[in-house]
Order: structure tokens, then C-alpha cells, then sequence
């Protein structure tokens, strides 16, 4: 079987892949670790062989014995109280509109008086999560696993993590109702007003997800960022070199095919990770 063989360098993770003619991807393996992961059974002598052959170009030190690596931390058994599965989209703002947010006759008043609010920012951002949530949601047919206003330490979330056999995304939702989008490299205007950094909120936000999870995970775990805008009357994207994957709300479906880097075992204990508060408290 003919099989080609590229590097993928990407969030710290060093692969190289074999694929068919076609470009799909049959295995890969660690450059770091030497580990390979078959991912279609039928072609394992031969992902095997050519992997190995490669590998032999890079020098690696094995795991165990390389120095200074520690014991992976373990986290305790999992507890009603710690479970962020039975979270809710947009749980974090409508927490946070609870405690802080205006009162039931304050809500009256504007709302007649039509006078703008400083927290309808917030109530549109909880909008948005819950119809971001709810096609993500969706993907659980396809074997996805989803977690909703996942806290952080520094009293900030992430609005919905997504982990499947693509891999995992961190997805960042921005509700602009009736705006038009344009997104750059670097830089996402709103309105042709001035650039917003949602990019490179985006990708700090991923790279530190995947710092979390591999903590507790003994295989990388690759974590793309993902920007959804909800309401907007047009989204152009122009980036060339952009790595932070762009959506409608709807858009979002289009995660639901992708496979072929995780295992199942893997998505379960990445998802095991993911969802228990403790591994996120000091992240």
C-alpha cells in the first residue's frame, strides 16, 4: 500500500502523519514519544512500517527515561458538585446577571424609557451562547461530547468546549445582532469599526485548554480555536494565514464530520478531564 508521510507541527504537538493517495490520514505518530496511532485497522502493517521508518530520522529520548519528567497529576473522583456536564449554555452570564444584574423594577423602567442598559451587552451574550449551545448540542449524534460556560480561575469561561474524534475546540461565541463581520488575520471588525482581538483571545484561550488537559492526559491533545457569530447580517472572512476556525451559528454543524484524531478511549478521558471543575481551577 502506498502511503505518504508529512509533518504536522501545530500548539506544541510534533506528528507525522501516513495518508492515503487521497490525503486521508490511516495513522500517525509522535515525534517526541515515538507512540503511533492506527487509525484505520486495515491498514496497520503498513502505517506501522512506514511510520517507524520514518521516526528512525529523529532522534528521541523514550519517555521514562527522560529526565526531569514528573507523575501526572490525578484528579479526585468525580462529584455531583464538580461535574460541569450539567452545565447550561450561557450559565456563567446569567449567574453573573443574577447577582449583579439590574432588578426587576430597574428592568421595567429602561424597558419602557427604552433606555439603553449596560448590562444588555450581557443579555445578548447569553442569547448567543444558548443558540450556539443548541447546535452544538446537536453533534452529540456524531459522537461528540459538549461542555457549556466551563469556569477558569480567573473568574472568566469558556463558553462551549467541544471534544470528538476531530479533536477538541475551544469556541469563543460573539452575538452581534444585524451587524456585518469582516474578520482579518489578525483583527475582526464589526461594522467597519476599529479591529477587535478576537483572534488572539481566541488561540490564548485554546493553548490554554490544551495545557489543562494535557496536565492530566498521557497523549497530546490537540485544541483548535473556534469564533461563532450569531445574529450578523454577513460574515466575511479574508484571512490568508488565519488558524482560528470561523462560523455562523449554523456553520457549526460542519465539525460534526471531522475525525480521525482521537480515538474513542481518547475522547472519553479527554471528556473526563474536561468535565470535572478541579482540573480547571488553577488554569
Amino acid at each position: 500500500m502506498e502511503l505518504h508521510v508529512t509533518r504536522w507541527k501545530r500548539y506544541g504537538h510534533d506528528r507525522l502523519y501516513a495518508n492515503l493517495p487521497d490525503g486521508t490520514a490511516v495513522g500517525w505518530a509522535d515525534v517526541t514519544t515515538g507512540d503511533i496511532t492506527v487509525l484505520r485497522v486495515e491498514c496497520r502493517d503498513d502505517v506501522i512500517a512506514v511510520l517507524t521508518q520514518h521516526l528512525q530520522n529523529f532522534q528521541r529520548v523514550p519517555p521514562d527515561r527522560a529526565p526531569g519528567v514528573q507523575a501526572r497529576p490525578v484528579l479526585p473522583p468525580l462529584t455531583p458538585a464538580d461535574d460541569l456536564a450539567i452545565n447550561l449554555p450561557g450559565d456563567s452570564i446569567r449567574d453573573l446577571l443574577d447577582e449583579s444584574g439590574p432588578g426587576l423594577m430597574e428592568r421595567v423602567v429602561s424597558r419602557l424609557l427604552r433606555r439603553p442598559s449596560e448590562w444588555d451587552s450581557w443579555r445578548k451574550g447569553l442569547a448567543g451562547e444558548r443558540r450556539v449551545g443548541a447546535e452544538l448540542n446537536r453533534l452529540r449524534r456524531y459522537g461528540w461530547r459538549v461542555l457549556h460556560s466551563v469556569p477558569l480561575a480567573d473568574k472568566v469561561d469558556i463558553d462551549h468546549l467541544l471534544i470528538g474524534p476531530g479533536g477538541v475546540f475551544s469556541i469563543n461565541t460573539k452575538h452581534h445582532h444585524k451587524r456585518a463581520v469582516w474578520v482579518g488575520d489578525d483583527s475582526v471588525k464589526v461594522d467597519h469599526g476599529k479591529p477587535a482581538p478576537y483572534a488572539r483571545k481566541s488561540r490564548a484561550e485554546a493553548k490554554r485548554v490544551a495545557r489543562v488537559l494535557e496536565r492530566y492526559c498521557d497523549f497530546p491533545v490537540p485544541v483548535e480555536p473556534v469564533l461563532v457569530f450569531v445574529g450578523v447580517t454577513e460574515l466575511k472572512v479574508v484571512a490568508t494565514q488565519l488558524d482560528v476556525r470561523v462560523y455562523q451559528e449554523r456553520q457549526v454543524s460542519a465539525l460534526g464530520p471531522l475525525s480521525g484524531v482521537l480515538t474513542d478511549d481518547q475522547v472519553e478521558r479527554v471528556y473526563g478531564v474536561a468535565r470535572h471543575r478541579q482540573a480547571w481551577s488553577q488554569a
